[in-house]
């Protein structure tokens, strides 16, 4: 009889374990689909500042930029640099704050583009930074941070 409680035990012990597992291993894809969404979400920005080089420092965004619907799409009516900037830094904010496609955290998520000159010796360089909170991790941000040649 004592031989059957201990084996209950061990077996009850082992069971929690894999469920603690477990849970820890949702948590862990879930972070990480965050993280390749935030990926994808500045490579995707990237590609835009890339496509548009004469824009240059139409695309740096702070945190505390609101941005507002363009009056123009750009996709039937000639646009200036400045205007198409503005379309696709919309569109991407769009992009962020999307239930589907986006990053976790809704209104909370921080992005911000910011450039450092270009010189006779150097090349412009833009970087790109996403923070955002999990639902798991409610009291620490997680960042992506990407930094790139601008043409």
């Amino acid at each position: 009889m004592v031989e059957v409680l201990v084996a209950v035990v061990v077996i009850g012990v082992g069971m929690l374990g894999i469920a603690s597992l477990y849970v820890t291993t949702l948590q862990a894809k879930t972070t990480a689909l965050s993280r390749l969404k935030a990926v994808n979400l500045a490579y995707d920005i990237a590609d835009r500042i890339r496509a548009n080089p004469i824009a240059g420092n139409a695309y740096a965004l702070l945190d505390t930029t609101t941005l507002t619907a363009p009056s123009q799409t750009c996709l039937t009516a000639d646009c200036t640099q400045a205007q198409i900037a503005a379309v696709d830094l919309y569109a991407w904010s769009n992009q962020i704050t999307n239930s589907a496609s986006g990053l976790p955290g809704g209104s909370y998520v921080k992005r911000r583009i910011s450039f450092t000159g270009r010189t006779a010796t150097t090349p412009q360089i833009f970087k790109i930074e996403l923070v955002w909170r999990e639902a798991s991790t409610a009291t620490s941000d997680l960042t992506y941070s990407m930094t790139v040649q601008a043409p």
